[in-house]
Parts: C-alpha cells; sequence; structure tokens
C-alpha cells in the first residue's frame, strides 16, 4: 500500500510541484489548501505523514501544528517557503519532526519524506525491546515509553530517536554530523542549527534544569554526550 501524505501549500504551484514529485515516486497525496482543511483531514482519515507549509494563510502554519500536535503524533516535515530560520526554528520547537526550506530540491525532499517514514515504520514495527537505565532516565525502546526522576514524558519520533542513538553509548561523544546522518539521512553542515535545536527540545524533555543542562553535556566543537546524573 502507498504510504498516504497529507500535502498543505501556500501556493497552488507550490502544492503542484510538491504533489506531481510524490507521485512519481508511488505516493498517495492529498492536498490542503489552508490550514482548516489540514486539521478537517487529519481528524477524518489517518495518514501517515503531513507536510505542511508554514506560510499558509487564515490559519498560520505554526497554529496548524500547534493544534495538530494536541491531537495527533503524525510525522510531520515542514515546508518553510519563507527561507525564514526563525520560523524553521519554532516548527521544530512546537513538534515538527523536520523543517526544509523550500523551492529547494524535489529529490531531496523526497528523501527526507522516506528518511522520516522509514524511522516511524521502524518503531511501530518494534517489538519489545531492552530498557535501558541511565541514571534518573528510564527508557523502553520497544513500548517508546520514557520515565525521568520517576515522571512519565512525553517525547516526539524525533526527540525520542534522538535519545536512542545517545543512550546507546552513554558517555560518548556523538558529534552533529552523526546525529544528523543517522537521524536525517543528511550530511548538509548547514542544517547543524536543526540538530541544535532538537537537542534543546529533548533537554527541555529529560533536564532538571534545561538553561543548565547535566545530563546532555555539550563538548564544545565536536557534539553531544548523554551522562548519568
Amino acid at each position: 500500500m502507498c504510504p498516504r501524505i497529507l500535502l498543505a501549500g501556500s501556493t497552488p504551484e507550490l502544492r503542484e510541484s510538491v504533489a506531481d514529485a510524490l507521485r512519481r515516486e508511488c505516493f498517495e497525496v492529498e492536498s490542503a489548501l489552508d490550514g482548516e482543511a489540514v486539521l478537517a483531514a487529519a481528524v477524518r482519515a489517518p495518514v501517515d505523514l503531513v507536510m505542511l507549509d508554514l506560510a499558509l494563510r487564515k490559519v498560520s502554519g505554526l497554529d496548524v501544528l500547534r493544534k495538530l500536535r494536541a491531537i495527533s503524533t503524525v510525522p510531520v516535515i515542514a515546508l518553510n517557503s519563507r527561507q525564514s530560520e526563525v520560523a524553521c526554528i519554532l516548527a521544530l520547537e512546537l513538534g515538527a519532526d523536520d523543517c526544509v526550506a523550500v523551492p529547494n530540491s524535489l529529490g531531496e525532499l523526497v528523501s527526507r519524506v522516506r528518511a522520516l517514514l522509514r524511522r516511524c515504520e521502524y518503531e511501530r514495527s518494534a517489538e519489545r525491546g531492552p530498557v535501558r537505565e541511565i541514571g534518573g532516565v528510564h527508557l523502553d525502546l520497544g513500548l517508546r515509553q520514557v520515565v525521568v526522576d520517576e515522571r512519565s514524558v512525553y517525547l516526539t519520533a524525533s526527540q525520542f530517536k534522538l535519545l536512542v542513538l545517545l543512550s546507546e553509548q552513554p558517555g560518548r561523544i556523538i558529534t552533529r554530523r552523526e546525529i544528523l546522518h543517522r537521524l536525517w539521512d543528511s550530511n548538509h553542515l548547514a542544517d547543524e542549527h536543526v540538530c541544535d535545536v532538537h537537542v534543546s527540545n529533548l533537554r527541555h524533555k529529560i533536564e532538571r534544569n534545561p538553561r543548565s543542562p547535566e545530563r546532555i553535556v555539550t563538548v564544545r566543537g565536536l557534539g553531544y554526550k548523554l551522562v548519568s546524573v
């Protein structure tokens, strides 16, 4: 069965170009004209992924993302048609799994869609897996459950994947490039700020004081490591 994608673009040209590229790769695409249509479609029928232009009219893309995350954990790729780094960072903080500048390489965009869907399929199909304990962080890989200091914590798909990667070898430095490659199939140095935003979002979920992180430690000039506290 072809993966179903809900595509919300601010212009007909954007919707048509992205939809054509996806359909050529055997994706099923449903287009939405505005934010209200996105929310209605998300409630009406499940989709495998949402592509959401942040420049939507009527209801802004960021407002749609905020409302969508209140009712669904569906994977979301934000489309940054205004090339605004601030908007992209806000989208990631609100729960988008990736943010892509458009117009851009449609081939790269399709690759990011495939990478995100692969990640989600792996997580859905995983049977009950091992449990990792790193200090006060309890990570159940099979159930996708995280408990921090005896408090259940909700993580987005990207945040969970990042925590899994960091917890593979606690104390080992994971470079930004390795995080980008393993989590987003990207080797673009320009995406390093996206990596930093995801780390910051994860810190807000698992640190006692996100402004003074103790669990996810920055190693200047190299990357990050997860330590037991």
